[in-house]
């Protein structure tokens, strides 16, 4: 769902990183963000957090601005 908004926003470049193929990955997303979910979003160095926190920044309108490339 996380993608799908990012897609539905003109996000192109979306990084994966499967946690779930490598055990040293999850134990650093765990480490960096301090939970233990999936999906993790990051918006170039700043943590989003998941997909509900993704979503609510778009409901208020916050969300585009976030996407404006430097």
């Amino acid at each position: 769902m996380a993608e799908n908004l990012l897609l539905s926003k003109g996000v192109q470049d979306i990084e994966k990183i499967r946690i779930d193929l490598d055990p040293a990955q999850r134990i650093k997303m765990m480490d960096r963000t301090g939970r233990r979910t999936v999906p993790q979003i990051y918006i170039g160095e700043r943590h989003i957090g998941g997909y509900d926190d993704l979503a609510q920044l778009d409901h208020k309108g916050e969300l585009a601005v976030l996407l404006i490339p430097d």
